[in-house]
Formats: C-alpha cells, structure tokens, sequence
C-alpha cells in the first residue's frame, strides 16, 4: 500500500489557496481510502472513492503514479506532475508525493501480549519511566519508620540520587502542605485509605514545582505492613492551565469591551464563547438566556424562519473561509437594526474545520446617513438587493468585458408563480417579508462573484459569470429548488411557492445592449410560465444583428408556417461506409419558407433560436414528424426501401412526458415499421437531463422506435453516455469531425466511441464528411455509416419518392 499526497496548485487569483489531500492506493492500484479533504481537490466525498480504481481520477493511462518513469521519482523522494480527471469532468494538473511506502504482501511478526507478573521491575526500565514521566515512587515501611525513594523522587526535588536526607527533612521542600501530608499518611496507616492531594514543592534549587501525590495502603494479609504512593510532577500542566485562564480572562476582557456581537460554535452549532453584548440581544431577540454549551438550532426551535437562514449561514461559514453579509438578526415587523456580520471558519492544527466564529457590527447609522446616497439609489429597499438600474450597469460592463474573457455568461430571469396570492391569504406587507427572507436564502446560495437583482415586484435576475453552459443549467436548477423547498412561517400559515425562470446564454453573438438581453431572458420566463411553471426555459441569446421588429417578423413566419402546414421538408442520405447495406437511410430536415415570393427560405440558425425563445420548438418538432409521416402515407411503395428516417429533436420534447404518446398515435395506422424512425437527442440535453432521456428512451423503445444520441464526442461525457445510455446509434459530433484527417488526437477520440459503441451494441455515424480524405479516415476507422456533404447534400423530401412507372394495369409509383 502506498499513501499519496496530491497538492493542487494554487489558482492566480488566490495564491495562498493551496488544496491538498490524501490517499492510500493498494498494490493492485485500488483506493483504499482518501481524507476528508479530497471533496475540495477532486470533487469525491471520500466514501466515493474508496474500492475505486486509481484510473478513475487520472486524466489517461501515463498519469498512473505505479509506471516506471512515475515511480522511480516518488521512490527517490521526488514529486511529480500529473494531471487528474475532477468529478465534475475537467481536468487539472497537481503535484503527486509519496508519503508511505507499505508492501501489502509485508505481513507482521507472530507475537502476542500477555500482563506482566509479579516480577520486579528492571531497575533501568523504572528509571527510564520515571525520566520519561516525571515522576518518582516512595514507600514508609511501619515497622522501621524507613521511607525508601526512587531516583524520580530525587530529581523532582533537585537532590542527588542517593543523597543523605530524613523524613522530616524532605517535609520542609513542602512546608505549606506538610501538617495535611503527615496527616493524610497516618490515617492510611489507621484505616487504609488512599489519598491524593496537589503540593507545591520548593525544591533544593529553589525553583517551585508543582506535583500531585498519591498514597495507598500495602498490606500483608490482612494487616497494613508498608505505605507507598508516587510524586507526578504536574508543573507544566499547572502552568498551561493557569496560561490558559490567563488567556481566557484577557479573551472575555477584549470581547466585552467591544459593542460588536460576538459568538463562536463548533460543527454541532453548540455554544463555545460569546460575549455580553451578543448574549443580551440574543435575549432580547429570541426571549433565551444563551450558556456555554447550549444549542443555537434549540434555542431558535419557536423563530422556524431564522433558524433556517442562521443555519444556512453558519453551514456556508463552515465550507468558506470567510464571508461578509448584510442582514437583520431578526425578521420582525417592527425595523430592528441591520447588522454586517463577518464570518470566519475554525480550523485545528491538523486543518479540520472545528467550528466557525461571526461578529455582527450595527451599521443602522451608516445606512441612515446614506439613505439618500449611492446606497438607496443602487439597492432594493426591500430585499436589500441590488435594483434594476444597478443590474443593467453591471451587466452593461460584463458584456464589454466579455470579449477579453474565455468564459461564457449567462443571465437567469426568475418570475415567482402565483406570488400574488401572499397578501390575499396572509393580509397586506407578509409579501414584502416573504421576499425580504427569500432574498438573504438566495444570497447565500449564489456565488460571490455573480449579480442577484431584484428588478421588480416579484421578479429577480441573476448574473452568472464566466461559468460553462451545463454548470449555469445546473444553478439555475438549483436555485429553482431552493425557491420550490423554501417555507415561510406566519402566524398560523406556511407561505410557499415555485419559481418559472428563463436561462439566456450569451454567446459570443450576443447582443450588448443590456435591455436587450433582460428582454429575450423574461421571454424564455415567459415561455416557461406559459408552458406550466416551476421550470427553466434555456436558449442561446439572438444575435445582436437581429433587433426586436425583425425577431418578430421572423417570429410571424414560422407561426405562419406552422399554422398552415407549410414547413419546407428536406433530406439527407446517411451511407455505409464500411459495408454494403441496401435501402434508404435519411434524417429529415427543414426550412421555413417565405410569405411572398421574394422573402427568402430560412435555415435552422436563423429560425431555431427564435422557436425556442418563444416555446415553438415543441410544436415545430411535432409538426416536422407529422407533416413527413402524412408524406410518407401517401408514398407507401417506398416502405420496402425506406430503412431509417431520423428525426433531431429539441429540449423542449425530450422534457415532454406526453411525446412518447404522440409518436404512438402518428405512427399507428402508418404501414412503416415503427423500427424505422429514429429521434436523436442531443448530447448537451442528455447530459444535463441523464434522467429524464433514459426514461424517454425507453419509452420510444416501447413504441418500437429508435433513439440516437446527437453530437457524440462534444464533452467528457459522451464516453460514459455512449456505454450507458439506452440508445441505438451513435452519431459523432461535427467538431471532432472537422480535422479528423490531420489530427491524430480526434482520430483517438473517434475510434474510442466507435469502439465503445460497438461493445454495447450500438451502430455508429460519422458527420460532416467533406471531402475525400475524411471519408478514407472514417472507413478506417470501421464507422459504420457517414453523412455529410462528400456523400450526400440535402435534397427535397419530394425527390425521395419512387420513380413514375406505366403499366398495362396503370400507373404506380410517383
């Protein structure tokens, strides 16, 4: 077994913020266990890892600290670099050191333990004990008067070993205790019982020590022959306790010369100190005289409301290093003062989070004398969030600052749902508490660096920057449930709610004109709201080239085009490349066509993003299945040939639980097998809803259909969504596609889904096939069928149908 110590680097932002972690890994490269602090570095609760193989969190096989090249260097003392695969998917690089070297095959001697016997004590083990300990033995023979000392007693009082000196003598080195002592000593000769007493010795040297000493009866039989004990010196513990209340008295005198409130807890948010000043607001506030030890959960059990919130605090001051907010210690309906409360984490020697301390600050005064300043006009006097004027500067400046960054923003729009029905059933102003208490819970659940706005009414808006698309999803997610989970207590009434939301992320085409952007992210509400509330509705934000007339107009076209049936249907062939197959494989497309003659025919990336702004994907998927499947009925000579015909399908139908029926309906009295239809979900939707796909693939499995994942290869995770996830084909994403020929790292990626797809069954498809060269790379790699340009362009659905043929009996075909 080998223990590892991984240190991760420290970010640029944060130099002193170096993560590190432990982890034991057998001979057979099996982890073993990991501390507790591996959650920060690699993202595993400890538990997680343990049985796990030591692959699981490098990035590839070379990273294995068991190679020779690795090995060598750890054996000789040296760290070395590696990079590690963290839980959430990215890859980092830290610095791996050997801590212990262990072989498991080493097994221990054969020995065992056993109490020792009456057999004297080794003079030299006695005096090593006693030099070790601090202590010395004695023992008073009754018969003679003889006291015979060990080496110890000597030494506790600076004397010679062996140095000439009587009883009474020795008595005078503890002269404020000898009268207790002597008789201590005779009533354990008269009765036998022990005694145990503190005596400050003054020894030869004249230094003080403080000892303990103890004294037993030693009997024969039944009669007390001797009397023996031991002397501890104890100096060193004398002194720290003293130290320490030295310590605590000067503590207690600096806390309550401040006005401050001040307290400390440990992980169980038991009381560990806190000062006069906390202690009677705290009485004041909850009506409870706090103590040492009591519990701030239990004292707060009659206030739910700021229970929840303190402990919500104090769990993020336990995860953080340290945080400001700005808060009330109470939510009453007469104003109490407002309180900056600092938050600092407790930590011990071995760097476990042991507790956490706050002190509150009253900055009523400071808030009053600037009510009329910068701070009323940029914040919610409600909520104490920043208002609308101050969010769109702030998103105004993120936008220009976009450009030199290479993370991507985002922007959630939250409209609370049925929020109105607050002062209706609770009576007037329980609203504005209700928000007043939701926004301090989601100031703490958002990141410090992100905006949180309340713009009006019940509407928020939160600014998440430099954050990947599928960690935005998942804080939207989040907060959506916070918000679905969050209970306010009045009176006699439970207040609780849901949350719709629109998710805008701006890319690089975004709009700048932060209006413009706050606009499409209240429509994607809009359309959230309107599809049934309590969810996120996500689009990529309209280009900036399209104002608000044209998004409309182009809005008025595809509404057009689906109210009259009039999409445009295309296809394109899907070929074999590796092997002869016969028949007809093509995945459909569509246009949308103009409304006069001169408009022009719009391509998916001009009309989809509009469709899913304004909740159209949904119906336009239904209505491209329903309009091809009514073609196809009317071209049933083409079922022998017709083989595959695939479908792409959008987030907004992969999350419909009734689209399993409605492809049960279309295809019912269709004479095309319904093992010919394909509906591919994208990869980017399969990996932020694992589990709602799963369920839709089965159930369009059940129906007889079958599924594709679309845009295999974009992330780290199609490898595991490729092997896992219930789908039939797997068709490879157009990026690593692009210079397959001349890269040899996407020809790996390419051939490890192909062949992981082959393991599990599962027929693969290479897009955007150029040219020759892609084409010859694709055969060789072994995937089964490709698609793009060099094979097949897109042709209209109507040239797929069989050739007109005349015969003596009439016409088929056409």
């Amino acid at each position: 077994m080998k223990e590892f110590f991984i240190r991760r680097n420290p970010s640029e932002n944060s130099p002193q913020s170096e993560r590190r972690t432990l982890i034991r890994i057998d001979d057979n490269g099996e982890i073993v266990s990991a501390d507790n602090h591996c959650d920060r570095v690699l993202g595993y609760d400890s538990r997680e890892l343990e049985g796990r193989k030591v692959n699981t969190i490098l990035a590839a096989r070379q990273d294995d600290p068991f190679v020779p090249t690795h090995r060598q260097k750890l054996e000789n003392g040296e760290p070395v670099l590696i990079t590690f695969r963290h839980k959430e998917g990215f890859f980092f690089t830290a610095s791996l050191g050997l801590s212990v070297q262990v072989n498991d095959s080493d097994q221990a001697a054969s020995a065992r333990i056993t109490q020792r016997n009456q057999a004297p004590i080794d003079p030299r083990l006695m005096r090593l004990a006693e030099n070790s300990a601090s202590f010395g033995v004695w023992e008073l023979d009754i018969a003679s008067n003889e006291v015979i000392w060990t080496d110890g007693m000597y030494h506790l009082l600076e004397l010679r070993p062996g140095s000439s000196i009587t009883p009474e003598q020795a008595m005078f080195y503890s002269q404020e205790s000898q009268s207790r002592i002597r008789a201590l000593i005779r009533r354990c000769i008269r009765t036998g019982q022990p005694f145990s007493i503190p005596v400050a010795l003054s020894t030869a040297r004249q230094n003080v020590r403080q000892v303990k000493l103890t004294g037993r009866a030693l009997k024969t039989g039944e009669r007390i022959q001797r009397v023996g004990g031991t002397m501890v010196d104890q100096t060193h513990e004398y002194h720290r306790v003293l130290d320490r209340e030295q310590s605590d008295l000067l503590l207690d005198a600096t806390m309550n010369a401040t006005e401050d409130l001040i307290l400390a807890v440990d992980r169980n948010l038991n009381f560990l100190r806190f000062n006069t000043a906390f202690s009677k607001k705290f009485q004041q506030i909850y009506r409870q005289m706090p103590k040492p030890g009591d519990n701030l959960s239990a004292l707060m059990e009659d206030f739910p409301n700021e229970r929840r919130l303190s402990e919500r605090l104090w769990q993020r001051a336990f995860e953080r290093e340290s945080f400001v907010v700005e808060l009330p210690l109470a939510d009453r309906e007469e104003r109490l003062p407002l309180y900056e409360i600092h938050y600092q984490r407790l930590m011990d020697s071995h760097g476990e989070v042991t507790g956490a301390v706050q002190v509150a600050r009253d900055i009523s005064s400071r808030h009053q004398h600037s009510a009329a300043g910068d701070s009323q006009l940029k914040h919610d006097p409600v909520t104490g969030l920043i208002n609308r004027k101050t969010f769109l500067q702030i998103l105004k400046r993120s936008s220009k600052q976009k450009a030199r960054r290479d993370g991507a923003d985002s922007l959630l729009f939250l409209d609370l749902d049925e929020f109105e029905s607050f002062n209706e059933s609770a009576g007037q102003g329980v609203g504005d508490r209700y928000l007043r208490e939701l926004a301090s819970n989601l100031g703490i659940k958002v990141r410090q660096r992100d905006a949180l706005a309340r713009l009006s009414g019940n509407t928020f808006a939160l600014l998440i920057e430099n954050c990947p698309e599928p960690r935005a999803r998942a804080i939207a997610d989040e907060i959506l449930d916070l918000i679905r989970g969050f209970v306010f207590n009045w009176q006699d009434k439970q207040l609780q709610t849901t949350a719709s939301g629109g998710l805008l992320f701006m890319g690089s085409h975004a709009p700048a004109d932060p209006e413009q952007l706050l606009t499409q992210a209240a429509d994607l509400c809009h359309t959230a709201k309107t599809s049934g509330r309590n969810r996120i509705h996500a689009a990529q934000a309209l280009s900036h080239d399209i104002d608000e007339g044209t998004s409309n107009k182009l809005l008025a076209r595809i509404q057009h085009a689906l109210d009259e049936n009039k999409l445009i249907l295309e296809y394109q062939t899907l070929k074999p490349v590796a092997s002869a197959t016969w028949g007809d494989h093509i995945e459909i497309l569509v246009r949308v066509p103009g409304q006069t003659e001169d408009d022009e025919i719009l391509q998916p990336n001009q009309f989809l993003p509009i469709a899913e702004r304004f909740d159209l994907s949904k119906k336009l998927d239904r209505q491209v299945i329903q309009q091809t499947l009514a073609w196809l009925g009317r071209h049933k000579l083409l079922e022998p040939r017709l083989k595959y015909c695939g479908f792409n399908l959008s987030l907004a139908t992969v999350l419909d639980d009734k689209f399993g029926d409605f492809m049960a309906n279309a295809l019912k009295n269709l004479p095309f097998a319904p093992e010919i239809f394909c509906l591919e979900i994208r990869e980017s939707h399969a990996t932020q809803y694992p589990d709602e796909v799963a369920v839709l693939c089965d159930t369009l499995h059940e129906v007889g259909c079958k599924v594709a994942l679309d845009g295999a290869g974009a992330s780290v995770e199609s490898y595991r969504l490729a092997a896992r996830l219930p789908v039939d084909i797997i068709k490879l994403d157009h990026n690593i596609m692009e210079h397959l020929n001349d890269d040899p790292v996407q020809q790996v990626m390419v051939e490890a889904l192909h062949k992981i797809a082959e393991a599990a069954g599962k027929a693969t498809v290479a897009t955007f096939i150029e040219d020759d060269d892609a084409l010859r790379k694709v055969r060789t790699l072994g995937v089964h069928y490709g698609q793009g340009f060099r094979l097949c362009r897109p042709r209209p659905l109507d040239e797929l149908k069989p050739a007109e043929v005349t015969l003596t009996t009439g016409r088929i075909g056409g």
